[in-house]
């Protein structure tokens, strides 16, 4: 993976990375708002983590250009550690959630990224675009028409001037110029300041105030740790989708540690944690956001917003945003998953619309991902169970041979079993049975325990057994673990 230098990764796409960072931090706004909503807290703790997050994140994190703030899933995560104890709480969960964080960074975890399939990445990405699609429901159904009006004005704007003109994010001039008309004309729609109470205020450090003890500790570890585990599991599989989009690496331990620098930060300067947001992140790529720039603008510029141009940002109307957001979900989808669903195979496709399904019924990403990975090793599972016998008798019907095809691991064990005629080898006089296992490979303690139960199986007859044709790690593990004695030089040394 190649290391951009501080220059490559700060200043070589200036225009575009101030432009796409402008556009990123209005469409923060009603999001940490509507984050801060859900967790059950003042809108200026979501507000103050959208600011700080990506500023940090900018210079520590792993992937230029992706954007990191107040996201659903961990403000979701929230809501009874609030309820039941306080916002205090709230700020000691987000620092310990880093600590973590830092953690599966220091010891380069992110490598197990690897183990989600690609079915359970596209359900993932899917599921999001839906979820951010029907999140805007509220803004654009029971409205009136001058909102519907002003939705479609900017999504015209959205999709036709790149058409004419790719200087500028058409993304800022909807936004911008939605907003212009709305106050010049005096049109009254749902506007961000209708969200929440927006504050002219700095965030200032303070260690959260509550009792250093291990009750305490027991309280927000559950909490902490899958915080930790659903911000990372947006964020690296975000980062990815960026990589994939900008044709370019990340390092995603640097990422992890990154993500709890930031959590560590933000939970001092009385915010909640975050992580990746896709959503956020495609509206910067797509507005020609690439660099660590554009990330550090979107959340300095928050700021800006808030305390100096607090006046015109309430009056921003919720229909440009909602255009904003209606662009994102049909950009993340991935449409070609619908047109391959017919030709993919089946379980597969299952995997993904399973992954959907169940991230939109608990509306907990990190959770789908889950459910698909589970699902995709159980598929797997069954396809690689599958054990083949050849059965040849020899030396006058005195030796028979089982030469074995196949993984023999605990979903393949009663396959396994299966293959063997105890009771007509009995019947035919055979005196002797070679298992030859060249074309096997034993994995775990089911191979050897069924093995074991074959051997003894045969002695009940007075019929002897050879294993024969192990390889290496095979013969190492019947060694190890196997209770019948009847090993031959059939038994690789070593």
């Amino acid at each position: 993976m190649e290391t951009l230098s501080f220059r490559e990764s700060w200043f070589s796409n200036i225009k575009n990375d101030v432009l796409a960072g402008l556009v990123v931090s209005l469409a923060l706004i009603p999001e940490a708002i509507a984050f801060s909503i859900i967790a059950g807290v003042d809108p200026m703790v979501g507000l103050y983590s959208s600011f700080i997050i990506p500023i940090v994140i900018a210079f520590v994190g792993g992937r230029p250009g992706m954007i990191s703030a107040a996201t659903g899933a961990m403000a979701l995560l929230f809501i009874t550690l609030v309820k039941e104890h306080g916002i205090e709480y709230l700020f000691a969960a987000t620092i310990l959630t880093g600590i973590f964080q830092i953690l599966f960074g220091t010891f380069k975890l992110a490598r197990y990224m690897k183990f989600i399939p690609r079915s359970v990445m596209v359900g993932f990405v899917n599921a999001l675009a839906i979820m951010i699609f029907t999140s805007q429901f509220p803004y654009l159904f029971g409205q009136s028409w001058p909102a519907y009006v002003m939705t479609v004005g900017a999504l015209v704007i959205i999709y036709g001037l790149p058409l004419i003109l790719r200087s500028i994010p058409s993304t800022l001039v909807a936004i911008v110029g939605i907003t212009a008309i709305a106050i010049i004309l005096d049109i009254k729609v749902p506007v961000i300041g209708d969200m929440g109470i927006i504050t002219r205020s700095l965030p200032s450090f303070s260690i959260p105030n509550l009792p250093i003890t291990l009750e305490t500790l027991l309280i927000i570890v559950p909490y902490s740790f899958a915080l930790a585990m659903v911000g990372l599991t947006e964020s690296l599989l975000t980062a990815t989708i960026v990589d994939d989009m900008t044709d370019t690496g990340s390092n995603k331990n640097k990422e992890s540690q990154g993500q709890g620098i930031s959590n560590i930060v933000v939970g001092l300067f009385g915010g909640m944690a975050g992580c990746a947001m896709i959503g956020q992140s495609v509206i910067n790529v797509k507005s020609g956001g690439r660099g660590r720039l554009s990330t550090f603008i979107a959340g300095a510029f928050l700021i800006v917003l808030i305390i100096g141009l607090r006046d015109y940002v309430v009056q921003i109307p919720m229909a440009a945003l909602v255009a904003v957001m209606i662009m994102v979900s049909i950009g993340t989808f991935d449409w070609q998953s619908l047109k391959t669903l017919r030709i993919t195979p089946k379980s597969d496709a299952f995997v993904m619309i399973f992954t959907v399904l169940t991230v939109l019924v608990t509306h907990n990403l990190a959770l789908g991902v889950m459910a698909g990975v589970i699902l995709s090793a159980v598929f797997f599972a069954s396809k690689i169970s599958k054990v083949y016998a050849k059965k040849q008798i020899e030396q006058d019907g005195l030796v028979k041979t089982y030469k074995i095809s196949g993984q023999l691991f605990f979903v393949s064990v009663t396959d396994l079993l299966n293959v063997f005629d105890f009771t007509n080898d009995n019947k035919d006089n055979i005196r002797e049975v070679d298992i030859n296992f060249s074309n096997a490979n034993l994995w775990d303690d089911s191979a050897v325990a069924a093995i074991d139960k074959i051997v003894f199986k045969y002695r009940q007859y007075d019929i002897k057994v050879t294993l024969s044709g192990l390889n290496e790690q095979s013969a190492r593990l019947i060694e190890k673990l196997a209770t019948h004695t009847d090993l031959n030089s059939g038994l690789p040394k070593h």
